[in-house]
């Protein structure tokens, strides 16, 4: 048997033996600060970008297309998510882009927010874009959660095989509610936890006075996540010079 279950079995004992340094911190740390050993507590906050009926787009007998398509999308998505400070992790998963940020602040939270409101609009270009160049359209929600969570450090050690796992509801509701958001079911293309929303509301209101924001979100209950709001929120003047015919200046 290729397995050496005798010495597996000691590596398991160890790890279960082990008196794990788990930390409860204001800011998750960078990988470099992260062992077999340790873990850390902290405010964690994700969003996940994910294509709608990307099965029907992925077996499209036009592949250069579709290629050109998905390299579009992921490309400015990561533009758009990596240029932060409190990143710590950023990728692709099949037809979704992900981020993981820690945010100790509200205002970090908010800043996320402003991201995904940018997708929003980038993805309303990339379709734009699609359209005069006669190429299928394409449909993505966008989900966002925060929380407090656990993050480890995963994998064999001397393997060079291994990754931070984020255990908490952070990452797994923002991804819940990216594969619902933009749905047949009607939901809106954004959509937060309720823990999310009410960490920046009160920010948003600020940053756009002599406006009902309120009135700029539904909010819903789903028996998986709870209750969360949804909005279908743009970037002003990126928009208007969508909708202005996307002239360089």
């Amino acid at each position: 048997m290729f397995y050496d279950y005798k010495t597996g079995k000691k590596r398991v004992l160890g790890i279960l033996n082990d008196t794990n340094d788990i930390s409860e911190v204001d800011r998750i740390p960078s990988d470099q600060e992260f062992t077999y050993e340790n873990g850390y507590y902290g405010w964690v906050a994700s969003v996940f970008v994910d294509i709608r009926k990307s099965t029907e787009l992925f077996v499209d007998n036009r592949k250069t297309s579709t290629a050109k398509i998905i390299r579009a999308f992921t490309s400015e998505i990561i533009e758009i998510l990596r240029d932060d400070g409190n990143l710590r992790e950023i990728g692709i998963r099949g037809d979704c882009v992900y981020a993981i940020y820690t945010t100790p602040q509200k205002k970090d939270i908010y800043e996320l927010a402003c991201k995904a409101f940018c997708v929003n609009t980038f993805l309303k270009m990339l379709n734009t874009l699609l359209n005069k160049k006669k190429m299928k359209t394409i449909q993505a929600g966008i989900g966002l959660a925060v929380n407090q969570d656990l993050v480890i450090k995963a994998g064999r050690k001397q393997s060079g095989i291994n990754s931070k796992v984020w255990i908490g509801k952070a990452v797994t509701y923002a991804s819940k509610l990216s594969n619902i958001a933009n749905s047949d079911k009607n939901h809106n293309g954004i959509l937060m936890t309720s823990c999310f929303y009410n960490n920046i509301i009160e920010l948003l209101i600020d940053s756009v006075p002599n406006n009902n924001i309120k009135t700029w979100f539904t909010s819903y209950c789903d028996s998986g996540v709870g209750d969360f709001y949804g909005c279908n929120i743009v970037m002003s003047d990126f928009d208007s010079w969508v909708t202005g015919g996307m002239e360089d200046e």
